[in-house]
């Protein structure tokens, strides 16, 4: 079927689907470039880890008024800033490389944080305004689809930032970025007019913060869920291969790159596994069964690497496992977000729950440096299980609410 013959509501989503890709891919290799780049030039886990503190802090703070705001004004005008404000993070950082010192790199990362929860928020709060209220499936569907592809393009962008950072060097990366992402923004300032996702009534400041228990409580299941993914992913894991194993960045980038493709196509597939929701209560019992196999993996990481097995299989074989059932922790909690948020201004639940997520992150990232720096890769594991222990336990809560 031609894009024109679509509905319109249908064809404003596919072009917001379609930006999210492209900036995805930006996304994931800007971050690549950053680790590899900055540990290259001799910059220790802790102030690597710090490069990406105003990404994730000014993540927090967007989700919360990006969500007020495409509820005033349009998730069509928030996709758009955030296309326009990534293609600005990426040029800022295309300069001498004796300029960019700590500072200078964050203030460019806290705009390429801001541009990431704009794009996020606008294209999974859609979701919910075009399936039919009472099609759980569809939904948990549509949604496992989106965040899948996202996250297997995502790995994409870790092998093209590894890439071109071999081929083409820093600021020739970072420049062919910049093209191809300005590009999308200027077909989606044409494209992109419809207003999806207003509020019929223009919601008080307010009402940025949740009042339902059940949205606050899995926002806190999320924040707990990516906390305990990114404590030893983030910094901890490229930094572990590279020094440990002495990988080149190619390698590097290609192995995050693969995780996370798999990742993602695992997270598409959850439906499949998990078996069509039934009820809210259903899907969080679900959820409840699968993060509780995943507490134990970053156990039994930490237990192979004190036992005389080669490392890298271990690491291997265990990011393997985490990041199957972590994806199908992850599409469940992302379905139960759209199901449960209000339609009429929906993206107001969804940007307070991604602000969550963007805690998690943020506290991930910061104590992926800090404790790998400190005691290792193992202890960066062991916080890790305990973050999921709070998981089973706050998302048992929400069981009993629901």
């Amino acid at each position: 079927m031609a894009l024109s013959s679509l509905p319109q509501d249908i064809k404003q989503y596919l072009i917001i689907t379609g930006n999210y890709w492209a900036f995805t891919l930006t996304d994931g290799a800007l971050r690549m470039l950053v680790v590899l780049y900055f540990h290259q030039l001799g910059y220790s886990p802790i102030s690597i880890a710090m490069l990406f503190l105003f990404y994730e802090v000014f993540g927090v703070v967007t989700n919360l008024l990006g969500g007020w705001l495409g509820a005033r004004l349009g998730l069509n005008k928030t996709m758009n800033v955030g296309l326009g404000l990534q293609v600005v993070a990426i040029v800022m950082l295309a300069i001498e490389p004796q300029w960019l010192s700590v500072a200078y790199v964050m203030c460019a990362q806290a705009l390429s944080g801001i541009a990431k929860d704009l794009n996020k928020m606008s294209a999974k709060s859609v979701i919910k305004l075009l399936v039919p209220k009472d099609a759980d499936s569809i939904l948990y569907k549509w949604v496992a689809l989106l965040t899948g592809s996202k996250n297997a393009l995502k790995g994409v962008g870790f092998f093209l930032g590894a890439m071109l950072l071999s081929l083409l060097g820093f600021a020739g990366a970072l420049w062919s970025m910049a093209g191809m992402l300005g590009v999308t923004w200027f077909m989606s300032i044409c494209l992109l007019k419809q207003d999806l996702g207003k509020k019929k009534h223009k919601p008080k400041f307010s009402e940025i913060f949740s009042k339902s228990r059940s949205i606050n409580l899995l926002s806190a299941a999320r924040l707990c869920l990516f906390a305990s993914r990114d404590v030893w992913f983030v910094v901890a894991l490229p930094v572990y291969l590279s020094s440990q194993f002495g990988w080149e960045h190619t390698w590097v980038g290609g192995f995050m790159a693969t995780w996370v493709i798999l990742y993602g196509i695992v997270q598409a597939n959850a439906p499949k596994l998990t078996g069509k929701p039934n009820t809210i209560h259903d899907s969080i019992q679900a959820a409840v069964a699968w993060v509780v196999p995943l507490t134990v993996i970053p156990l039994c990481i930490v237990v192979g690497l004190n036992l005389d097995i080669t490392p890298l299989w271990v690491i291997v074989g265990g990011l393997l496992a985490f990041g199957a059932v972590f994806a199908i922790n992850s599409s469940l909690h992302s379905y139960l977000i759209v199901k449960l948020a209000d339609s009429d201004g929906v993206s107001l639940d969804v940007g307070f729950y991604y602000m969550a997520n963007a805690m998690g992150r943020l506290f991930g990232t910061v104590f992926s440096g800090l404790i790998y720096q400190f005691y290792g890769l193992s202890a960066c594991l062991i916080v890790s299980a305990v973050l999921l222990g709070c998981t089973v336990i706050i998302t048992k809560e929400l069981q009993k609410v629901n």
